[in-house]
C-alpha cells in the first residue's frame, strides 16, 4: 500500500508540475517585452546570450578540430579525404551544433537563471513585487524567457560556424587537404532550407524546453540554500536529456524517411 501511495502521490505531483508549468508558460506569453521592458529584456540578452558567448565557441574550435581529425582519418581508408567538409558541415550544422550548444546552454545560462531566480525568492524578493503590484512572471520571468529563445539560435550558428573553422584547419592547415575541395564540396552538399534552416528550428525548440525548465524550478524551488542547489541540479539533468530526447524526435521528423 506504501507503495501505491507513494506512486499516485508522484503521479499527483508530476501532474500539478506540469499544469503549473502550463500558466507559467502563459503569463510568459503574455508577458511579451513591451517599450519599458526592452531595458531588462536586454540585460538578459546580454546576460544569457554575449556572455555565453566565450565558452560556446571555444568548445565550437575544438570540436571541430577534433571532428575534422577523426572523420580525416576515417575517410583516408577509403581515399575520400575530399569529402571531409561536407563530412564536417553537416555534423555541425545537423546535429552536433544545436546539441552541443543546448547542453552548454543549459549547463551555463540554465543553471544561473533557476540560481538567480532562486535567490530572489529566498530573499523575499519575488514576494516583494507582488506587494508592490509588479507581477513576478512579467517582471522576472519572461525577460529571461525571451532573451534565451532569442539568444540560443545565434549560439548555435555561431558554434556551427568556428567548428566548421576548426575542421578546415585540421583538414586543410595541418594535414594538408587541399582547400579547394573542402570549401567546394561543402557547398555543394549544405542545403540553406534543409541543414541550416532545421538546426536553426532545433536550436529554438531546445532553448524553449531548457529556459522552461530552469524558470520553473528557479519559480517553484524550496527557499532556502538546499532547495535552490537542488533546482540547480534538476535544470541541468532535465534540460540536458530534455535536449537529447527532443533531438531524436526531431531528427526522426525532419531526416528520417517517414
Amino acid at each position: 500500500m506504501n507503495a501505491i501511495t507513494q506512486l499516485g502521490s508522484q503521479f499527483i505531483h508530476t501532474i500539478s508540475g506540469l499544469g503549473k508549468t502550463a500558466f507559467m508558460l502563459l503569463y510568459v506569453v503574455i508577458g511579451l517585452p513591451t517599450w519599458r521592458g526592452l531595458t531588462l529584456f536586454s540585460k538578459q540578452l546580454y546576460f544569457i546570450g554575449v556572455l555565453s558567448l566565450p565558452i560556446v565557441l571555444v568548445a565550437a574550435l575544438f570540436i571541430g578540430m577534433v571532428l575534422g581529425l577523426q572523420i580525416f582519418n576515417i575517410l583516408s581508408r577509403f581515399g575520400a579525404t575530399e569529402a571531409l567538409g561536407q563530412a564536417v558541415s553537416l555534423s555541425l550544422l545537423r546535429e552536433l551544433g544545436p546539441v552541443i550548444t543546448g547542453l552548454l546552454f543549459a549547463g551555463r545560462a540554465g543553471s544561473a537563471i533557476t540560481a538567480e531566480i532562486g535567490l530572489m525568492k529566498s530573499t523575499e524578493q519575488l514576494s516583494s513585487l507582488e506587494l508592490m503590484g509588479v507581477d513576478p512572471l512579467k517582471y522576472v520571468v519572461a525577460p529571461r524567457f525571451w532573451a534565451g529563445l532569442v539568444s540560443m539560435p545565434f549560439l548555435a550558428l555561431m558554434f556551427s560556424a568556428v567548428g566548421i573553422w576548426g575542421g578546415y584547419l585540421v583538414g586543410v592547415k595541418w594535414l594538408g587537404l587541399y582547400d579547394g575541395a573542402f570549401w567546394m564540396n561543402m557547398q555543394d552538399a549544405v542545403s540553406f532550407s534543409e541543414d541550416v534552416i532545421n538546426g536553426a528550428i532545433k536550436s529554438i525548440c531546445f532553448a524553449f524546453v531548457v529556459i522552461l525548465i530552469a524558470v520553473y524550478q528557479g519559480y517553484e524551488c524550496y527557499p532556502n540554500s538546499e532547495g535552490i542547489s537542488r533546482a540547480t541540479t534538476r535544470t541541468v539533468v532535465l534540460g540536458s536529456l530534455s535536449i537529447l530526447g527532443l533531438d531524436f524526435l526531431l531528427t526522426a521528423i525532419m531526416f528520417g524517411d517517414f
